[in-house]
């Protein structure tokens, strides 16, 4: 079954909340209360930075260390991007059909705090599991999930079903 972070962006805005600096005002997000956050993603084209900043503003927040931080930023872009380009409904509908733009959230992030790090996930609509590919020297694409296996403790997805999928890393402190 796929877990998704919040059940609509109602449910992930709070009253009176504000965003952290740099996140989009359209940008449905929940600050980090108990150590959990989560924000809507859009299919705009500031999306994957704007995913970096709530990450890192997050994880200051929590007082992670900086490699850590470094770390789980560049897991959530490889994330993020992955479900922007993979793991979208309808790519046509989100860029041309403006009544979808404004009311679909093609993604989602969470993150959790944990013991000694942070779990990074990532929801989206699609139903096609992730594939670490081989690795090609000449190839132009294809390295996000290499990265991922190589920065995380460990990483994997939700079986994916009608809802979507959810994939996920986690980061630990060292030292």
């Amino acid at each position: 079954m796929t877990t998704h972070p919040a059940q609509s962006e109602r449910e992930a805005l709070r009253e009176g909340g504000r965003p952290p600096a740099g996140i989009g005002r359209d940008t449905p997000w929940m600050p980090a209360p108990n150590g959990f956050a989560a924000c809507a993603l859009s299919n705009s084209a500031c999306t994957v930075a704007e995913a970096r900043r709530f990450t890192r503003t997050t994880l200051k927040g929590w007082q992670m260390c900086p490699l850590l931080a470094d770390n789980a930023v560049l897991i959530v872009s490889e994330l993020v991007t992955n479900a922007l380009r993979h793991g979208a409904a309808d790519p046509f509908e989100l860029i041309f059909n403006s009544r979808v733009n404004a009311r679909f959230c093609p993604a989602w992030l969470a993150l959790t705090r944990q013991e000694r790090g942070v779990l990074c996930a990532v929801s989206d609509g699609g139903t096609g599991a992730p594939e670490l590919r081989p690795a090609d020297a000449l190839a132009e694409s294809g390295r996000g999930l290499r990265l991922v296996d190589e920065l995380s403790d460990s990483w994997g997805w939700t079986p994916p079903d009608q809802s979507g999928k959810t994939v996920w890393a986690t980061v630990v402190a060292r030292g």
